[in-house]
């Protein structure tokens, strides 16, 4: 099975992106990650990726945006986030 990309946006010191690129890191996931926090091409590149982004981190799994850190915690615990990730 093949893993999808999986990207992060984040702004620094956000407790939120500190929680979901640990629970990622504890999975073995690699991701590209996104740092946003002075604004500029990126953050322009995720509101035009997610236009409902008000929030960081924004996380994408193959291209598909799955919403914050919250979203990826119900994910897990739903047992959905192992397959999405290809694990």
């Amino acid at each position: 099975m093949t893993t999808p990309k999986v990207e992060i946006y984040t702004k620094w010191g956000c407790p939120y992106c500190v929680r979901a690129k640990a629970l990622l890191d504890a999975k073995g996931v690699a991701y590209e990650e996104f740092d946003i926090t002075l604004g500029g091409p990126k953050k322009a590149e995720m509101l035009e990726r997610v236009p409902s982004a008000a929030t960081v981190p924004q996380i994408l799994i193959g291209g598909e945006a799955v919403g914050g850190c919250d979203d990826l915690f119900v994910l897990e615990r739903a047992g959905t986030l192992d397959p999405m990730l290809g694990l």
